[in-house]
């Protein structure tokens, strides 16, 4: 009872001392106690306010990095409560620590805390939020820094992957101060459900991440932070489908660039200032887009033109985009405004582009995307039929060595259309390669009434070559105009895919005995 009354005699004195004292001693006192408690206790203690200045205009972007990285780590057994919320732009959930309540860290083996402090400014609405930070005092000038420098980038690295993706499109208007339209980017193409030889996938994914982390790098050999690709291969091999799997697996923004909208090189200039880092900027059929590759023809077959008509070709060039223009645009001073940049060019023959543009420097990389290979089609069954494995996988491999692959988008039409069966899908498949095989120039129909009659295929293997050749366009000019030498070529390449069938049709029969049994 002696303690408790001394406890009530005590707290009686300290409030006639705070109506008796005035305010300036009393805030004297108070920062004392502060000191003598920072001076004994074994913490250091750092605030973070969210406005630079009192007057709640400039934001400090470190608060702003703090409430991301704490987004990041895994909060589970480290706090009690937490506020939720999600923003239009982006479909992820995010938390922020509840008022005044702790979350715990480690940091090098030491322990770490933030504590989230939000006050009422009094007479107002508005609230006053900071973050403090506590850490051991002894090591805090080997922790601040580095772990300060952790929470930036980890903070960067989740606002780059939780945001939401745009894909940008010139519209017409680049010297303005905005010459891009934008919609979001929701492409649901990836590595995983891409057509690709597995070789080629890791070569492609191995690069794109030596390429996003290699900020030092690219800075130490005195390069700009950019790559070059160039994606090239007959329509519907798959060019467009790369494009966004390697946006959704960088995080990139993806800016389309039509040349065609573009009136000079000066806009195409100001299109590539406005464009931000982290973004794949593509050109999608560079040889179709302008006519370039004319530029250098023309100026090594001019000859000594007249005073006026050089004026003429002068002006010419100065109203639309010029080799040059394009040239600077991917490798020239203006293409190190920006930094993690890719650059795509994409064509369907690659002859066509002119030397200049896809030299070393400025299209690093050359993918070749063509036909189907086994691999790619087992990923394609995979994705339309959930099929890992079936007995006419080794009939198709056969077709593919004998020159019959398709093109991931042919393959993938197919199995789109007939994806309710696998049988009949896959047969449909093999039917496709067998006209290519054949060498017939068949309508899409021809392949869907194929599909639907799921005999046609054991049909097409059981008719006489006789009935191969008449029934086949191409084969009946070889009859008939072929002499002398070709026409002994013809029929010894005949033969081997008369060969070739008959053994389509045993493997055939032979996985219908097996399901038979």
């Amino acid at each position: 009872m002696e303690i408790l009354s001394q406890m009530w005699s005590f707290l009686g004195l300290l409030t006639v001392l705070q109506n008796v004292l005035p305010s300036q001693i009393l805030s004297l006192l108070h920062s004392l106690y502060e000191s003598l408690q920072d001076f004994f206790s074994p913490f250091a203690y750092f605030e973070i306010p969210e406005f630079n200045d009192y007057c709640g205009v400039d934001v400090n972007d470190l608060y702003r990095h703090v409430n991301l990285y704490l987004n990041s780590v895994n909060p589970a057994t480290t706090c009690r409560r937490f506020t939720l919320s999600r923003s239009k732009s982006s479909n992820r959930v995010s938390f922020t620590v509840a008022p005044n309540h702790t979350l715990h860290d480690s940091f090098n083996g030491h322990t770490l805390s933030w504590t989230h402090h939000v006050e009422t400014v009094q007479d107002s609405l508005e609230e006053r939020r900071s973050f403090s930070l506590k850490l051991p005092k002894r090591h805090r000038q080997a922790i601040l820094s580095p772990y300060l420098d952790l929470v930036t980038s980890r903070a960067e690295e989740f606002e780059r992957v939780s945001r939401e993706r745009r894909l940008f499109t010139n519209n017409g208007h680049g010297s303005y101060e905005s010459g891009w339209v934008s919609v979001p980017f929701r492409h649901p193409s990836t590595f995983e459900t891409l057509a690709l030889e597995p070789q080629l996938r890791q070569q492609i994914t191995d690069d794109l991440t030596a390429f996003s982390n290699g900020k030092e790098f690219y800075h130490r050999v005195g390069r700009a932070w950019k790559r070059g690709y160039l994606l090239y291969g007959p329509p519907g091999s798959g060019k467009s489908s790369l494009i966004a799997a390697m946006a959704n697996y960088l995080c990139y923004d993806v800016y389309d660039l039509e040349l065609t909208k573009v009136s000079d090189n000066s806009e195409l200039r100001a299109l590539l200032i406005q464009t931000t880092n982290r973004s794949i900027i593509v050109i999608e059929d560079i040889d179709c887009s302008v006519n370039l590759t004319a530029d250098r023809l023309s100026k090594t077959k001019r000859t000594a033109p007249a005073k006026g008509s050089s004026r003429d070709h002068e002006s010419e060039e100065n109203g639309r985009v010029t080799l040059s223009g394009l040239l600077n645009f991917t490798d020239g001073l203006w293409s190190c405004c920006g930094e993690e940049r890719i650059i795509v060019f994409t064509t369907n023959h690659r002859d066509n582009v002119d030397p200049a543009l896809v030299r070393c420097g400025r299209m690093d990389v050359h993918v070749s995307l063509g036909t189907c290979g086994i691999h790619a089609f087992k990923a394609l069954a995979g994705n339309y039929l959930g099929l890992e494995s079936h007995p006419l996988f080794d009939v198709v491999e056969s077709c593919i060595r004998s020159g019959g692959s398709l093109t991931p988008a042919q393959v993938g039409e197919i199995l789109l259309r007939n994806r309710r069966d696998c049988e009949v899908a896959i047969k449909a498949v093999i039917s496709a390669m067998q006209a290519r095989i054949l060498g017939a120039e068949r309508e899409p129909i021809e392949y869907e009434e194929m599909a639907k009659s799921p005999e046609s295929l054991e049909r097409g293997l059981m008719e006489s070559p006789e009935n191969w050749e008449t029934s086949s366009p191409g084969r009946k000019k070889r009859k008939d105009g072929g002499s002398g030498s070709g026409s002994g070529s013809g029929s010894v390449s005949w033969e081997k895919k008369v060969k070739f069938l008959v053994r389509l049709r045993s493997l055939t029969k032979s996985d219908s005995g097996r399901r038979g049994c």
